[in-house]
């Protein structure tokens, strides 16, 4: 029998890309292409961009150059890809170039260079796709695109307006995860309040019963597969109130990650984001009411235009009143095509990266703080690694999502598996990960 035709996929950006490379992996592995991580075994490769920062423009321009120097096929789909002219007039011999969520256009560009081969052997796929994270965590992504008009942001130009998933296929998809052996479900989107929205609520259907498709509905569903449900990217409307409730209840995690972005009224007026920081707060403290396990992580924006100092001290205040539990932050980055870029009162880049430096420090003290209130309690965590040297093994908590929150350390790991859950006494905190001892 012929060798099957191999493709390498690079996969760069966000977790929503990651979903949508998974969902290209998945597609060219169910029509029999073979998957190589070698650009010499690789007959084409294509690369998932990300085009959000100058810094990930440049990555993403580095790794095709690296693709087309390493390997000469290269397809590119993402978010960068959305400004065709500026990947050509870098790459002119790239084989074609795709917007964001184009499967079905990368899987025509592949089908021209490489037929689709015919093997009813290799046409197997398992149910729930090729994923790119660890077994026992997947993303799932609800829906596609934002109608938020954010200054700083072009994700509306490069995704497009919102567009959610229907709720049965949604359900679908994360069934197929948990009978794979999944034991965590991350759920992303641009704006994963809104979901639904774009569809007017409408009811769709779930092993034969009816479910809105209303994020409400779809958590409270998803809270019945028996495995965690992480909420990534919840804008703070008020029907929060009412997923912190099923958080209360135990239905799907603790856990909120919200993007705040800033906390001058000032600053989210030229942000075009809620500027009501007053509300903000009451917001907060009705989650950590209705639930006061919750864990509420954030991002905020240093040196946007038009900052002052006195709009960097109405942040540092804002987090000291706020008390969340995780934040990252970002110094502003001009973004090509945005809003933003024409506002006045631009703040040198040295001032942006040293209010950056100055909020983490000031952050450091708080996220301590809500670790050090966890030691001597007890709790569940789920197992991402064993330590083979020292025999520790690192784990997460409810309030941990991989690669971006804290770890919790088991000092005496032996015997435990990966992707298990376990019970653990929290011994010690550092800075940003717990220490905890089994149960």
């Amino acid at each position: 029998m012929r060798k099957p035709p191999s493709i390498g996929v690079i996969s760069l950006g966000c977790p929503k890309a990651t979903v949508d490379s998974e969902h290209i992996l998945t597609r060219l592995r169910a029509e029999g292409y073979e998957i190589t991580g070698s650009y010499d075994d690789a007959d084409l490769v294509v690369v998932n961009t990300c085009g959000f920062i100058d810094a990930a423009v440049t990555e993403s321009l580095d790794a095709i150059g690296e693709a087309l120097a390493e390997n000469g096929k290269v397809i590119v789909t993402g978010c960068l890809g959305a400004r065709n002219e500026l990947v050509l007039a870098a790459h002119p011999q790239v084989l074609a170039v795709t917007g964001p969520h184009a499967a079905d256009e990368v899987m025509q560009t592949v089908h021209q260079y490489l037929p689709k081969p015919h093997d009813p052997y290799t046409d197997l796929v398992p149910p729930q796709g090729l994923r790119l994270t660890p077994r026992h965590y997947a993303y799932l992504k609800i829906s596609e695109g934002c109608n938020h008009g954010c200054t700083f942001c072009i994700i509306p130009e490069l995704r497009g307006p919102l567009s959610s998933r229907p709720v049965g296929e949604v359900m679908r998809e994360a069934e197929a995860l948990v009978d794979a052996g999944v034991k965590e479900i991350l759920i992303v989107s641009q704006d994963t309040s809104a979901y639904g929205v774009d569809r007017g609520y409408r009811t769709g259907f779930w092993g034969g019963r009816p479910l809105k498709t209303r994020l409400f509905e779809l958590a409270g569903a998803l809270g019945e597969l028996g495995v965690w449900i992480r909420m990534h990217y919840v804008y703070p409307y008020p029907s929060v109130d009412n997923l912190v409730e099923l958080m209360a209840d135990g239905k799907i995690l603790p856990y909120l990650d919200v993007p705040f972005q800033h906390a001058s009224p000032r600053i989210l007026q030229a942000m075009k984001r809620p500027a009501n920081t007053d509300n903000v707060l009451e917001r907060v403290r009705r989650w950590r009411a209705i639930c006061p396990d919750i864990t509420i992580r954030s991002t905020f924006i240093t040196g946007f235009p038009g900052e002052t100092e006195e709009d960097f001290e109405q942040l540092l205040q804002f987090l000291e009143e706020a008390r969340l539990d995780r934040v990252g932050a970002f110094a502003y980055s001009p973004v090509a095509g945005a809003a933003a870029n024409s506002l006045d009162g631009a703040v040198p880049e040295d001032v942006r990266e040293e209010r950056r430096m100055r909020l983490m420090d000031f952050q450091e003290d708080i996220s301590t703080q809500c670790l050090e209130a966890r030691i001597g309690r007890e709790m569940t965590v789920l197992v991402d690694e064993i330590d083979e040297e020292d025999g520790s093994a690192l784990a997460r908590s409810p309030g941990d999502a991989p690669e971006i929150d804290g770890l919790v350390i088991i000092t005496q790991g032996e015997g435990l598996e990966v992707g298990n859950f376990v019970q653990v006494c929290i011994t010690d905190c550092d800075v940003h990960d717990l220490y905890a001892e089994l149960a």
